[in-house]
């Protein structure tokens, strides 16, 4: 069984970074201009893929895998009703996943039919962006519904992210693997899927990384010097939206992993246990991620209420210091003939002098309490 021991290293990409930019013959982006939504369709006997010549169709690849064996792998690119509509009359798929699988944005899930297990999974791309800011896309997502039968296997995928294309060839360069049936391209795609989460949980943490630094790094005199709460809650939406493609999908991974399904190979269904521990790590850091945008956000709210006080406690302390001038010129410009050293020959710099002294009084007092 060194195949199965060897499973995590065939279906996982050398470098996730080259998964996006692997190109090949077998393109599973739509193209515009093309008058179906099929973009392959293959049939693998014996783990390799069958050389027709020439594309099949999906009613003639499924016409000889039931005379010669093996299963067809069809993949799609958002489909409408009425192309997904002889696909699922070929391969009996029951109506209410083919509607979920055509109307996509549906939540991770997996469904067991009679002769089907349909799975849903959420793919998550990180934006790369220059500088974070309060509309910056943060995580861009898609989907890809899975139809595992006996003898077939169909992707589904919505949205511009989350190719198959490169895990196609890495299993198709992996023979004995791909003999396992549909279950091993099924437990593929999970992996594949999950491994996308965990580069991008990286990444997220990196821009939550530099928020915090923002929010906490020292400014003028030692204090803190804030950040703009609309990024800190930009990046908690998206972290949002990457919640909600991680935690529902835990639970199927877990029923994949646990139950016996008569259409997951025995062998590859202890690889899903694996699958399901990472997604559970994902999940949790995913938790973690919201807590701390949390904390934060209110960190940073404080911070802009102590800023506030602060600019109020100098404006008080200028406007006590002013109403020292203010009362004595208030009262010396009174219209009254009798007013002590009103002739006075000193009278003027001695009450100017009063006043700087005062003025100069508080000023000191305020300055050693730290109100200035």
């Amino acid at each position: 069984m060194s195949m199965i021991r060897d499973l995590r290293a065939a279906v996982r990409p050398a470098s996730r970074i080259s998964l996006r930019k692997e190109s090949g013959p077998y393109d599973t982006t739509r193209d515009p201009a093309a008058t179906t939504a099929v973009v392959d369709c293959a049939v693998y006997r014996d783990g390799r893929r069958l050389e027709t010549g020439s594309a099949l169709g999906p009613q003639e690849a499924m016409r000889l895998v039931r005379r010669d064996g093996g299963f067809v792998w069809i993949g799609l690119h958002e489909p409408n009703e009425a192309e997904f509509a002889g696909i699922a009359q070929e391969f009996g798929l029951h109506p209410l996943a083919v509607e979920d699988a055509v109307q996509a944005h549906q939540r991770p899930k997996l469904e067991r039919y009679d002769d089907s297990l349909f799975t849903v999974f959420k793919t998550v791309h990180y934006v790369d962006h220059d500088q974070l800011s309060s509309s910056s896309e943060v995580v861009e997502t898609g989907e890809v519904m899975c139809f595992t039968g006996r003898d077939f296997f169909i992707t589904v995928r919505h949205g511009g992210q989350g190719s198959l294309r490169a895990l196609r060839h890495r299993l198709q360069d992996d023979p004995e693997l791909l003999a396992k049936g549909p279950s091993a391209v099924l437990h593929a795609i999970a992996d594949h899927v999950v491994d996308g989460y965990i580069a991008v949980a990286d990444a997220v943490q990196d821009d939550i990384d530099e928020v915090e630094t923002e929010v906490f790094s020292p400014g003028r005199k030692g204090t803190p010097r804030g950040t703009d709460a609309g990024r800190i809650y930009q990046l908690k939406r998206e972290v949002l939206e990457f919640k909600r493609a991680v935690s529902p999908l835990l639970r199927p991974m877990q029923l994949l992993s646990e139950r016996p399904m008569r259409l997951i190979d025995p062998d590859i269904q202890k690889y899903f246990r694996d699958v399901a521990d990472h997604l559970a790590r994902v999940q949790e850091q995913v938790i973690g991620f919201d807590e701390l945008l949390n904390s934060i956000l209110q960190a940073n709210l404080a911070q802009a209420s102590v800023a506030q006080n602060e600019d109020m406690r100098k404006i008080t302390s200028w406007a006590a210091i002013i109403a020292v001038p203010t009362m004595v010129c208030g009262v010396y410009g009174m219209n009254f003939d009798h007013m002590p050293e009103l002739r006075w020959k000193y009278g003027y710099p001695l009450v100017l002098g009063i006043t700087v002294a005062l003025c100069l009084g508080i000023h000191r007092t305020l300055k050693r309490n730290g109100w200035l």
